[in-house]
């Protein structure tokens, strides 16, 4: 079959293992069948703004335009940087996009994909966030009511703990082992001044994630459709927004978010 159209990222459903569906155009391919087979992944040489859907030569922040970088909502500094939103205090690009998107529960968690990070996600993003970074277990830590507070916590714990996924070791199942995650967030919730332990999060319910991946590759080689238009081989696993093929292949989707693909399978 053959497919064609602007990619997004993988939406995934939290099951056991995650379901992943590839957006193409208008369609989705369930991905988690194609395990095993042979697909290949042309790049036509076009790039869409997933913000305002206008041709650019250029992809920013994961597939805006460089216009839609500087005003959209979606791209403001404090996607990367949650501390910095300042929606709270009325200020922000769009303030009805930020009193659906900060403005509204967030959660600071604790994850590991290798070893053990902090992170803030939306509520609603709740499990979809954490798959996407490719996490094994998560335990919510605390829940702020905007994502301003949940930022601050997650501040004060990035010079206890890493911020950041290891997507290689991620991606190599490099995992540590027989950590226990309620133990992680009593001492973790203990580094916190007195005025952020308020919004320590009750429930300590470990989520389990589990990956439909054949083999993990033993050395990673990143490609990219800037300097492979084509990629193609047999599909041997997907964890977080990457594709693995063969033995050691791996592909970011997510990072090629508005790149106008043909999909054959």
């Amino acid at each position: 079959m053959q497919q064609e159209g602007n990619i997004l990222k993988m939406r995934t459903e939290a099951v056991s293992p995650v379901s992943y569906y590839l957006p193409v155009g208008n369609d989705e391919i369930p991905m988690n069948q194609l395990i095993g087979a042979k697909i290949k992944l042309e790049f036509t040489g076009q790039i869409n703004c997933i913000s305002c859907g206008k041709k650019t030569k250029t992809s920013f922040a994961q597939g805006f335009c460089y216009s839609c970088l500087q005003k959209a909502p979606e791209a403001s500094e404090s996607i990367l940087r949650p501390e910095l939103s300042k929606a709270h205090l009325g200020i922000a690009r769009d303030m009805e996009w930020a009193k659906k998107h900060d403005l509204i529960d967030h959660y600071v968690y604790l994850a590991v994909s290798n070893e053990i990070k902090v992170g803030v996600t939306r509520e609603h993003q709740v499990p979809t966030r954490w798959i996407d970074q490719g996490a094994s277990y998560v335990i919510k830590l605390a829940k702020a009511p905007n994502r301003h507070i949940a930022g601050v916590i997650e501040v004060f714990l990035k010079s206890h703990l890493a911020d950041k996924t290891n997507w290689r070791a991620m991606l190599q199942n490099k995992i540590l082992k027989d950590i226990d995650l309620v133990q992680e967030k009593r001492e973790t919730a203990q580094l916190l001044p007195s005025e952020l332990q308020k919004y320590i999060a009750v429930d300590d319910t470990v989520t389990f994630l589990q990956y439909p991946v054949e083999r993990y590759p033993e050395k990673i080689v990143s490609t990219n459709f800037d300097k492979q238009p084509v990629i193609e081989g047999s599909l041997s696993g997907i964890k977080g927004q990457y594709l693995m093929f063969g033995e050691n292949q791996v592909l970011n989707i997510r990072k090629h978010s508005g790149y106008y693909l043909r999909v054959e399978y």
